[in-house]
């Protein structure tokens, strides 16, 4: 029992002094290793940095929560993102540069939505005064075509509503063409003059 107890003190003990080993590790080490698939180099990467670029998200975006969102966007793009450091300059340099692109990204996005949600309401605004519109025009008429002799609503009824020429319209009624035509032209004046009264 003690010898099998021991081994495990053995691999917590190692486990100890990796972690001691990384802690003293330099970022850029500890970055070339995560950028190499060490998992434990990036956990102890982004442990050390998770507060620097909380506290950057937290002045660019003014905000907590949007804050934790962004810190978790960098974090979760981090191990991608590793994958193209050069190493060209100091670690938190480039990963202040991350933060401030992810932060302009997210900016990018909710302007795209707000425009987005935007554009929607202002076609639907359009839409329903469209549809009211056409609404008014459709009881405006119904009252107009009221007003009118039933032998000119008939008449309006086949050539207007049902789309027949003036001539399939005689037919129909049993008159001559021009009596259609007549009749058209008096619904036209009627309503235009209809539609003046109203307006004056």
């Amino acid at each position: 029992m003690i010898a099998a107890a021991r081994p495990a003190k053995d691999r917590a003990a190692a486990r100890v002094e990796a972690g001691r080993m990384r802690m003293e590790s330099s970022d850029e080490s500890l970055a070339r290793a995560a950028a190499g698939g060490d998992r434990a180099a990036f956990a102890a990467l982004a442990g050390r940095h998770y507060d620097r670029v909380f506290r950057l998200a937290f002045r660019l975006t003014g905000g907590r929560a949007e804050a934790e969102d962004l810190t978790q966007d960098v974090c979760l793009a981090l191990p991608a993102r590793l994958a193209g450091w050069r190493g060209e300059a100091r670690f938190t340099t480039w990963l202040y540069r991350v933060v401030v692109n992810a932060a302009h990204d997210r900016r990018r996005r909710n302007a795209a939505r707000a425009r987005a949600a935007d554009g929607w309401g202002a076609w639907e605004e359009d839409r329903r005064a469209a549809a009211a519109e056409a609404r008014a025009a459709g009881d405006w008429l119904a009252r107009a075509m009221g007003a009118l002799a039933p032998e000119l609503r008939d008449t309006v009824a086949l050539v207007v509503g049902e789309g027949l020429t003036q001539a399939e319209a005689a037919s129909v009624l049993g008159l001559a063409e021009g009596t259609v035509a007549w009749r058209m032209a008096e619904v036209r004046r009627r309503l235009k003059a209809l539609a003046g009264e109203e307006e004056g």
